[in-house]
């Protein structure tokens, strides 16, 4: 045999071992058997806790045991690119988001991991939307006096977000683009939202662009910060006293958030239908809708893990011409 041959056997044996596995093989037979990991991509005590952490409470009476493990760092590719290495057997999960799956792979000139191909999508959680924060010391009410400061005091201006190429990150730069007075505002990127909160609240930064959360929503009221707009399509039930970014008079800056759940592309489908089944029923809990629903975020009790496919696809689809457009680039 010779050496092509040789290779070919083995691409041919590596792919049954891989389709066998799909179609769920004994290993899939007395899933879970041992506790799940959930790898949530940002610092402790960001909205991803907020997110992951009360799915995964409610899920143990549903799946058994499950423990989470941030693992913050580069907007959450860290985290996203060491849960595409794991092995495809349902123990190591991803808590991505519209940032992992579509801004990071689109806007990095060497991606860690392919968003298709490393991963499957299993289930959506939440829906959730960003806003416009600004330390209480910053004498701007709205995204327009934010623009008009800007032009005002150049170079005064920036503003956090949990890191390069990540959804809050795009929003910055259509803001930037889109106010042509805003020129001078400038990006710093964090390893999560938790320390770039933390140096909004104290005065290191004075703008950040943040998931909405209760915890934002709690500082923004005790007045240790000012949340100036929301970028989703109406105001949030859980605070309706924040603005859209279209009743500020910036409607092209709409954008809406998700977080979902991931597994490593070869995971077999039964695994995948099972954990995405058992996401659903506990996303029908009104007890975990109302966690969410307090939190400025909207749960998914309709979610699938084909639909969730087909949504990560679409926006990849839409997203990449506009992250060109705007010459979004990452190391």
């Amino acid at each position: 045999m010779n050496l092509l041959s040789r290779r070919e056997v083995l691409g041919t044996v590596a792919s049954a071992a891989v389709l066998a596995t799909r179609l769920g093989g004994a290993s899939a037979n007395d899933y879970p058997s041992r506790p799940i990991r959930l790898v949530i991509p940002y610092a402790a005590g960001a909205a991803g806790d907020q997110i992951g952490r009360p799915w995964a409470d409610r899920i143990a009476s549903l799946l058994g045991p499950i423990y989470v493990e941030n693992m913050g760092g580069a907007g959450g590719a860290v985290g996203s690119a060491v849960v595409a290495q794991s092995a495809p057997d349902g123990y190591s999960l991803l808590l991505g988001n519209g940032s992992t799956q579509v801004m990071i792979p689109l806007s990095s000139a060497r991606p860690a991991y392919d968003p298709v191909r490393d991963f499957r999508a299993v289930y959506r959680l939440i829906t959730s939307t960003l806003a416009f924060v600004v330390n209480p010391s910053l004498p701007v009410r709205d995204l327009q006096e934010l623009a008009a400061y800007a032009n005002d005091n150049p170079g005064k201006i920036s503003y956090g977000t949990p890191g390069v190429g990540t959804g809050n990150h795009l929003v910055g730069e259509m803001f930037r683009r889109q106010s042509a007075t805003a020129v001078d505002i400038v990006h710093i990127p964090y390893r999560g939202m938790a320390p770039a909160t933390n140096d909004l609240v104290s005065g290191q930064i004075p703008a950040m662009i943040a998931v909405v959360s209760s915890n934002l929503v709690q500082l923004h009221r005790a007045g240790k910060l000012r949340m100036l707009a929301v970028t989703s399509g109406n105001r949030l039930s859980g605070a309706p006293e924040i603005p859209t970014v279209t009743e500020a008079g910036m409607p092209d800056l709409s954008y809406a958030g998700w977080f979902g759940l991931f597994a490593p592309q070869a995971t077999p489908d039964e695994i995948v239908n099972r954990i995405s089944a058992a996401s659903r029923t506990a996303m029908a809990d009104p007890a975990l809708q109302e966690t969410y629903r307090s939190q400025g975020m909207e749960p998914d009790a309709d979610s699938s893990a084909d639909k969730f496919q087909w949504l990560v696809e679409d926006e990849l689809r839409r997203l990449a011409p506009i992250i060109k457009s705007i010459g979004l680039k990452r190391d």
